[in-house]
Protein backbone atom coordinates (compact mmCIF):
# COMPACT_ATOMS: atom_id res chain seq x y z
CA UNK A 1 0.00 0.00 0.00
CA UNK A 2 1.10 3.32 -0.83
CA UNK A 3 -1.43 5.59 -0.26
CA UNK A 4 -4.58 5.05 2.66
CA UNK A 5 -7.45 6.51 3.61
CA UNK A 6 -7.70 6.41 8.07
CA UNK A 7 -11.02 6.75 9.02
CA UNK A 8 -11.93 7.18 12.63
CA UNK A 9 -14.88 7.46 14.56
CA UNK A 10 -15.58 11.03 16.57
CA UNK A 11 -16.23 8.91 19.42
CA UNK A 12 -12.17 7.85 20.13
CA UNK A 13 -11.62 11.08 20.20
CA UNK A 14 -13.46 11.12 24.04
CA UNK A 15 -10.63 8.85 24.95
CA UNK A 16 -12.06 7.83 28.58
CA UNK A 17 -14.53 10.95 28.84
CA UNK A 18 -18.01 10.57 28.19
CA UNK A 19 -18.35 13.89 25.58
CA UNK A 20 -15.83 15.95 24.01
CA UNK A 21 -11.80 15.85 22.70
CA UNK A 22 -9.32 14.28 24.90
CA UNK A 23 -6.21 16.72 24.01
CA UNK A 24 -4.06 13.47 25.28
CA UNK A 25 -5.89 10.47 23.48
CA UNK A 26 -5.77 12.72 20.32
CA UNK A 27 -2.26 13.53 20.85
CA UNK A 28 -2.09 9.68 21.31
CA UNK A 29 -3.69 8.66 17.64
CA UNK A 30 -1.47 12.05 16.21
CA UNK A 31 2.05 9.41 17.38
CA UNK A 32 -0.10 6.14 15.43
CA UNK A 33 -0.78 8.32 11.87
CA UNK A 34 3.18 10.03 12.65
CA UNK A 35 4.39 6.09 12.49
CA UNK A 36 2.36 5.34 9.42
CA UNK A 37 3.54 8.30 7.75
CA UNK A 38 7.35 7.62 8.77
CA UNK A 39 6.74 4.05 7.30
CA UNK A 40 6.41 5.89 4.15
CA UNK A 41 2.54 5.89 3.77
CA UNK A 42 0.98 8.71 2.03
CA UNK A 43 -2.38 9.62 4.24
CA UNK A 44 -5.90 10.98 4.28
CA UNK A 45 -7.80 10.92 7.41
CA UNK A 46 -11.68 11.46 7.93
CA UNK A 47 -12.83 11.69 11.36
CA UNK A 48 -16.22 11.65 12.34
CA UNK A 49 -18.07 14.13 14.66
CA UNK A 50 -19.93 12.09 17.18
CA UNK A 51 -18.11 13.08 20.78
CA UNK A 52 -19.35 16.64 20.00
CA UNK A 53 -22.69 16.10 17.55
CA UNK A 54 -24.46 13.52 15.72
CA UNK A 55 -27.01 14.77 13.44
CA UNK A 56 -28.84 11.21 13.42
CA UNK A 57 -29.51 11.43 17.51
CA UNK A 58 -30.43 15.17 17.02
CA UNK A 59 -33.02 14.39 14.14
CA UNK A 60 -34.48 11.30 16.55
CA UNK A 61 -35.14 14.07 19.48
CA UNK A 62 -37.22 16.14 16.72
CA UNK A 63 -34.41 18.39 14.81
CA UNK A 64 -35.03 19.17 11.27
CA UNK A 65 -32.64 16.15 10.17
CA UNK A 66 -30.56 18.45 7.40
CA UNK A 67 -29.96 21.11 9.69
CA UNK A 68 -28.61 18.41 12.50
CA UNK A 69 -26.60 16.88 9.85
CA UNK A 70 -24.99 20.61 9.18
CA UNK A 71 -24.33 20.91 13.01
CA UNK A 72 -22.68 17.27 12.54
CA UNK A 73 -20.65 18.28 9.73
CA UNK A 74 -18.89 21.12 12.04
CA UNK A 75 -18.34 18.85 14.47
CA UNK A 76 -16.35 17.05 12.27
CA UNK A 77 -14.40 20.10 11.05
CA UNK A 78 -13.44 21.14 15.08
CA UNK A 79 -12.22 17.33 15.48
CA UNK A 80 -10.38 17.85 12.06
CA UNK A 81 -8.57 20.94 13.66
CA UNK A 82 -8.04 19.20 16.90
CA UNK A 83 -5.93 16.15 15.08
CA UNK A 84 -4.36 19.03 12.97
CA UNK A 85 -2.94 20.63 15.99
CA UNK A 86 -1.82 16.97 17.49
CA UNK A 87 0.05 16.32 14.32
CA UNK A 88 1.57 19.99 13.54
CA UNK A 89 3.06 19.77 17.34
CA UNK A 90 4.74 16.45 16.10
CA UNK A 91 6.41 17.96 13.17
CA UNK A 92 4.21 16.40 10.85
CA UNK A 93 2.84 18.76 8.22
CA UNK A 94 -0.94 18.67 8.02
CA UNK A 95 -3.61 20.48 6.19
CA UNK A 96 -7.95 20.68 6.51
CA UNK A 97 -9.96 20.32 3.65
CA UNK A 98 -13.50 21.38 3.80
CA UNK A 99 -16.46 20.27 1.95
CA UNK A 100 -18.22 23.14 3.44
CA UNK A 101 -16.07 26.35 3.00
CA UNK A 102 -14.68 28.53 5.57
CA UNK A 103 -11.50 29.63 4.25
CA UNK A 104 -10.82 31.25 8.01
CA UNK A 105 -9.74 27.93 9.17
CA UNK A 106 -8.99 25.21 6.46
CA UNK A 107 -9.10 24.78 2.57
CA UNK A 108 -11.69 24.22 0.47
CA UNK A 109 -11.79 20.32 -0.96
CA UNK A 110 -9.36 20.93 -4.00
CA UNK A 111 -8.61 17.04 -5.29
CA UNK A 112 -5.90 18.18 -7.29
CA UNK A 113 -4.75 20.33 -4.00
CA UNK A 114 -4.67 17.48 -1.94
CA UNK A 115 -2.39 15.40 -4.25
CA UNK A 116 -0.28 17.96 -4.07
CA UNK A 117 -0.18 18.33 -0.42
CA UNK A 118 0.25 14.29 -0.11
CA UNK A 119 3.30 14.11 -2.68
CA UNK A 120 5.17 16.89 -0.59
CA UNK A 121 4.34 14.62 2.52
CA UNK A 122 1.99 16.06 3.90
CA UNK A 123 -1.23 14.74 5.92
CA UNK A 124 -4.52 15.84 4.29
CA UNK A 125 -7.83 16.02 6.95
CA UNK A 126 -10.96 15.79 5.14
CA UNK A 127 -13.59 17.68 7.05
CA UNK A 128 -17.66 18.07 6.90
CA UNK A 129 -18.00 14.52 5.28
CA UNK A 130 -19.08 15.21 1.45
CA UNK A 131 -20.67 18.46 2.18
CA UNK A 132 -24.29 17.57 1.98
CA UNK A 133 -27.01 16.33 4.83
CA UNK A 134 -28.12 12.57 4.71
CA UNK A 135 -24.76 11.39 4.32
CA UNK A 136 -22.66 10.24 7.22
CA UNK A 137 -18.75 10.70 7.47
CA UNK A 138 -18.31 6.96 6.40
CA UNK A 139 -19.62 7.97 3.26
CA UNK A 140 -17.79 10.95 3.15
CA UNK A 141 -14.55 8.71 3.61
CA UNK A 142 -15.39 6.12 0.60
CA UNK A 143 -16.17 9.25 -1.95
CA UNK A 144 -12.68 10.64 -0.54
CA UNK A 145 -11.04 7.31 -0.57
CA UNK A 146 -12.27 7.00 -4.35
CA UNK A 147 -11.65 10.61 -5.06
CA UNK A 148 -7.65 10.12 -4.05
CA UNK A 149 -7.45 6.76 -5.43
CA UNK A 150 -6.58 5.11 -2.11
CA UNK A 151 -5.28 1.91 -2.01
CA UNK A 152 -7.22 0.91 1.25
CA UNK A 153 -10.02 2.53 4.16
CA UNK A 154 -8.60 1.39 7.21
CA UNK A 155 -11.53 2.04 9.89
CA UNK A 156 -10.34 2.23 13.18
CA UNK A 157 -13.00 1.58 15.86
CA UNK A 158 -13.62 0.19 19.09
CA UNK A 159 -14.05 -3.51 17.85
CA UNK A 160 -11.17 -5.50 16.50
CA UNK A 161 -13.13 -6.56 13.21
CA UNK A 162 -16.26 -7.28 12.08
CA UNK A 163 -18.18 -10.01 13.80
CA UNK A 164 -21.37 -11.98 12.60
CA UNK A 165 -23.01 -10.26 15.23
CA UNK A 166 -22.59 -7.66 17.58
CA UNK A 167 -20.02 -9.24 20.39
CA UNK A 168 -20.93 -6.93 22.82
CA UNK A 169 -24.48 -8.44 23.36
CA UNK A 170 -23.45 -11.72 21.99
CA UNK A 171 -19.99 -13.26 23.33
CA UNK A 172 -20.76 -16.23 20.83
CA UNK A 173 -20.08 -13.73 18.15
CA UNK A 174 -17.79 -15.05 15.02
CA UNK A 175 -14.87 -12.91 13.67
CA UNK A 176 -14.20 -12.35 10.72
CA UNK A 177 -10.49 -12.63 9.17
CA UNK A 178 -11.68 -11.69 5.41
CA UNK A 179 -15.21 -10.99 4.27
CA UNK A 180 -16.90 -9.84 0.98
CA UNK A 181 -18.89 -6.85 0.56
CA UNK A 182 -21.87 -8.67 -0.29
CA UNK A 183 -22.03 -10.42 2.23
CA UNK A 184 -21.54 -7.50 4.64
CA UNK A 185 -24.19 -5.82 2.84
CA UNK A 186 -26.81 -8.87 2.81
CA UNK A 187 -26.18 -9.55 6.37
CA UNK A 188 -26.13 -5.70 7.72
CA UNK A 189 -22.85 -6.08 9.69
CA UNK A 190 -22.88 -2.52 10.59
CA UNK A 191 -19.33 -2.16 9.59
CA UNK A 192 -20.26 0.96 7.22
CA UNK A 193 -23.25 2.53 6.28
CA UNK A 194 -24.44 0.54 2.93
CA UNK A 195 -23.87 3.76 0.67
CA UNK A 196 -20.57 3.56 1.81
CA UNK A 197 -19.36 0.27 1.30
CA UNK A 198 -21.06 -0.22 -2.06
CA UNK A 199 -19.31 2.91 -3.05
CA UNK A 200 -15.81 0.84 -1.97
CA UNK A 201 -17.21 -2.09 -4.02
CA UNK A 202 -18.09 -0.20 -6.80
CA UNK A 203 -14.47 1.27 -6.83
CA UNK A 204 -12.31 -1.94 -5.58
CA UNK A 205 -11.60 -0.26 -2.45
CA UNK A 206 -10.74 -3.20 0.20
CA UNK A 207 -11.91 -1.89 3.63
CA UNK A 208 -9.86 -2.96 6.67
CA UNK A 209 -11.65 -2.33 10.36
CA UNK A 210 -9.32 -2.66 13.68
CA UNK A 211 -9.59 -1.40 16.88
CA UNK A 212 -7.37 2.15 16.92
CA UNK A 213 -7.83 1.93 21.13
CA UNK A 214 -5.09 -0.79 21.40
CA UNK A 215 -1.61 1.07 21.18
CA UNK A 216 0.58 0.67 18.50
CA UNK A 217 -1.71 -1.32 16.40
CA UNK A 218 -2.35 0.90 13.31
CA UNK A 219 1.12 0.01 13.03
CA UNK A 220 0.87 -3.41 13.20
CA UNK A 221 -2.36 -3.61 10.41
CA UNK A 222 -0.08 -1.63 8.14
CA UNK A 223 2.63 -4.53 8.13
CA UNK A 224 0.04 -7.06 7.82
CA UNK A 225 0.35 -8.39 11.48
CA UNK A 226 -2.36 -6.88 13.61
CA UNK A 227 -5.84 -8.24 14.02
CA UNK A 228 -8.27 -6.72 11.83
CA UNK A 229 -10.78 -7.92 9.18
CA UNK A 230 -10.33 -7.13 5.37
CA UNK A 231 -13.58 -6.52 3.61
CA UNK A 232 -12.92 -6.78 -0.20
CA UNK A 233 -13.98 -9.21 -3.43
CA UNK A 234 -13.61 -12.59 -3.13
CA UNK A 235 -11.02 -14.68 -4.60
Amino acid sequence: MKRVLLKLSGEVLMGGQDYGIDPEFVAELAKEVKAAKDAGLEICLVIGGGNIFRGMAGAAKGMDRAQADYMGMLATVMNALAMQNALEQLGVPTRVQSAIEMDKVCEPVIRRRAERHLSKGRVVIFAAGVGAPYFTTDSGAALRAAEMRCDALLKGTSVDGVYDSDPKKNPAAKRYETVDYDTVLAGNLKVMDASAVALCRDNSIPIVVFSIRERGNLARVLSGQGVQTIVQEEG
